[in-house]
């Protein structure tokens, strides 16, 4: 029981590292955020369509209503990815990526609604405490401060990833991962392909590595670890654990965006850690 906790917390945590890559390739690529998402998307199913080919997963599904949910999963999930890079774009990877990280109170309020599960008031008290590191990261509440208005774009963002996040929930337990995420990635480059009527899609010669990178390493392969875990995890757990991607993405616009955080934002993001460390002691409980 033990090394069966410990492999499915490793798998979960190199899920996660994996995501947080997203904050610095968002602000890398010089592209509008519908356009960098769609070439996301399509990247992203190619490499997931070839995998499932390679390992013969079965696409079939078993009825209308997991169809129809798993459609609006991915529909959840290309807003949620929109809305957080415009939130990068507007602030920074800190910023950005933090505000994101209101989503784990936003699942645990959310999740005993749609499995008819008690309201877990620890997690709540956690989620709490994430809020109060968001607290820090606000300059002040005004529109026409960028920052206030990425972390708005991020607020936006992370009510529809916990949706999407609590929606998958019981579909993981019939469909394999890997299938469900080439689905959402499908069904995101259908329906942002209008953006190009929108915006110029002018993308420099750096952002296609950028671009293949953030597609597989980021969303295959990351993501795909992250709705997995749902088998092991609550999605409240698994959400709140997930809470230090923000830290790796910092560390990440660090080292390659030399963009170093202001104290009030290190504050945030000890907050912020401070839940991941508790729930990952509650989870194994």
């Amino acid at each position: 029981m033990e090394k069966t906790y410990i492999k499915n917390l490793v798998e979960l945590n190199i899920g996660i590292l994996f995501i947080s890559t997203s904050g610095i390739l968002g602000r890398y690529i010089s592209m509008p955020p519908p356009i960098t998402i769609w070439f996301r998307c399509l990247f992203a199913a190619l490499f997931l369509g070839g995998f499932i080919w390679y390992k013969k997963i079965d696409l079939k599904i078993a009825n209308k209503k997991d169809f129809k949910t798993i459609i609006l999963s991915g529909l959840l999930f290309g807003v949620h990815w929109v809305t957080y890079f415009y939130a990068l774009k507007l602030s920074n990877v800190a910023i950005g990526m933090l505000s994101l990280f209101t989503f784990p109170v936003i699942t645990a309020l959310l999740e005993p609604l749609f499995f008819k599960t008690k309201l877990n008031i620890k997690q709540v008290f956690l989620g709490g405490i994430v809020l109060v590191g968001i607290y820090f990261l606000t300059p002040e509440f005004n529109l026409q401060n960028n920052y206030t208005l990425g972390i708005l774009f991020g607020l936006i963002s992370s009510v529809f990833y916990a949706l999407r996040n609590i929606l998958l929930k019981q579909q993981i337990r019939r469909y394999n991962g890997s299938m469900l995420m080439f689905y959402q990635m499908i069904t995101v480059t259908l329906v942002l392909w209008p953006a190009f009527f929108v915006f110029d899609a002018n993308p420099a010669n750096h952002d296609w590595e950028a671009l293949l990178t953030l597609a597989v390493l980021t969303t295959a392969i990351g993501h795909t670890l992250f709705i997995m875990s749902f088998k092991n995890f609550s999605v409240s757990t698994a959400s709140i654990i997930s809470s230090i991607q923000p830290i790796y993405g910092i560390i990440f616009g660090i080292i390659f965006l030399s963009e170093i955080p202001a104290s009030k934002t290190i504050v945030g993001g000890f907050f912020i850690l401070l839940t991941v460390i508790i729930e990952s002691f509650q989870s194994k409980k």
